[in-house]
């Protein structure tokens, strides 16, 4: 019987050509989540993806109707109308898609003053404890009792401003307070926030909803409570790490690629590097062009650091494209535990990869070979495609679910650019 959800890669296929960089879902999400606020809402640009249906899907359970349509220059928007919301919780099954679902926690005790949701899932990046969300919203008068399974979350009197100093830029946390502040009495100030452009995004869809957001030039957030907010139509930015995974895969694969419809500023960590090892960029204001015709060079080291530093996301895919460099490099991983599972399936298809705790040395080979490997979360997957594209013979990629959680129609857009890969779902 033959198995299904896996991509055939056949490697040593020159990229050329245009591609568009579709959005983001690591913005695309907390503003599904915060539109749980608004009247209704129309979202543009984002991504179909199956991480984004899983919170369409969440949405919907709490009473939300939500509508995809196409606009005229064929780029899809979801339309969300949340004037019907019924529900205050999210069955097990729902948040247990992705991890991101714990973004919804803010918005549902804004919305409904009490929330019930069971623990997230997610890729297996090791331990991603939600301790500072909870404790935030603890501080703007969030009662919470957690039994081992499921969070029971109710404000007894109101939501109030506070202040708030996160002991580590979260992301997500600061998304969650973000969104439950919109709504509370007073003003809410986040010290040590995370500074992502996803941040930015989502305070700009809340300010056209009718938020006071104000984003200092430290990094500090100031959300001053609404009593309400409308609805806007709002367009999500482009992937930064998706846009990171093309160029890699054309740093692999070698070729000569133009990105369009993406920001080359949020990608500052990342180009210095690929300029590094021999990629030829140039950049425009939403244009970013990349040839790659001679031999990769290796980078020292790489670390992983909160915005505006390399992206813990952008890791893998660049790990992929150091297999093919002359030398050697350092990978820390200072986000996540467990970073580096795909190291092991990229060293089935001959890359020398030497990993332990929260580093990998990566010692750059002459050419990879095709091999039977497995995705283990979803940019070690991105990270696979891009060595499978530069690797000799054909490289059967299986559990690409975890791909699709954040890359709308990867195949189609790489076999656009020349690749050969056939996808079997």
């Amino acid at each position: 019987m033959m198995e299904t959800n896996r991509y055939i890669v056949d490697g040593l296929h020159r990229l050329d050509g245009e591609v568009w960089v579709h959005g983001a879902k690591n913005a695309a999400l907390p503003i599904l989540a915060a539109s749980l606020l608004c009247d209704e809402c129309e979202i543009e640009n984002c991504p179909d993806l199956s991480d984004v249906h899983a919170a369409e899907n969440i949405l919907k359970h709490l009473g939300c109707k939500t509508l995809w349509e196409t606009d005229m220059n064929g780029k899809k928007v979801l339309s969300i109308k949340s004037t019907g919301v019924s529900a205050c919780d999210i069955p097990d099954n729902l948040m247990r898609e992705m991890r991101s679902s714990i973004v919804f926690l803010g918005a549902i005790i804004a919305q409904c003053k009490k929330a019930t949701i069971s623990y997230p899932g997610g890729c297996e990046l090791g331990p991603r404890p939600i301790d500072i969300h909870l404790s935030s919203l603890r501080k703007l008068g969030v009662e919470i009792q957690e039994d081992g399974e499921c969070l029971e979350c109710s404000v007894p009197q109101k939501l109030h401003g506070a202040e708030i100093t996160l002991p580590f830029p979260s992301v997500g946390a600061t998304e969650n307070i973000m969104i439950a502040a919109t709504l509370a009495e007073g003003e809410t100030v986040i010290r040590n926030a995370a500074r992502e452009p996803e941040i930015l995004d989502l305070a700009g869809f809340l300010n056209a909803c009718g938020a006071k957001i104000k984003i200092l030039s430290d990094g500090t957030v100031a959300i001053h409570g609404v009593n309400h907010l409308t609805g806007c139509r709002y367009r999500v930015i482009p992937d930064r790490i998706v846009a990171v995974t093309y160029l890699c895969c054309c740093a692999a694969a070698k070729g000569e690629i133009l990105l369009k419809g993406t920001k080359p500023e949020h990608l500052s960590a990342v180009l210095p590097v690929l300029e590094e090892m021999g990629c030829k960029l140039k950049i425009g204001r939403e244009e970013l062009q990349i040839c790659c015709n001679t031999p990769l060079q290796s980078v020292s080291s790489i670390s992983t650091m909160p915005y505006p530093g390399f992206p813990t996301d952008a890791l893998a895919p660049v790990m992929a494209a150091a297999c093919f460099a002359h030398g050697s490099t350092v990978f820390i991983e200072n986000i996540f535990q467990d970073r580096f599972k795909h190291a092991w399936e990229l060293c089935r298809m001959g890359a020398d990869i030497q990993a332990e705790g929260r580093i990998a040395v990566v010692r750059g080979v002459e050419c990879l070979h095709g091999a039977r490997v497995r995705c283990t979360d979803l940019r070690g997957g991105a990270a696979l495609v891009a060595a499978a594209l530069g690797a000799r013979g054909k490289t059967v990629i299986e559990d690409i679910r975890h791909v699709l959680r954040g890359y709308e129609k990867l195949d189609k857009t790489l076999n656009s650019l020349g690749a050969s890969i056939i996808c079997e779902l």
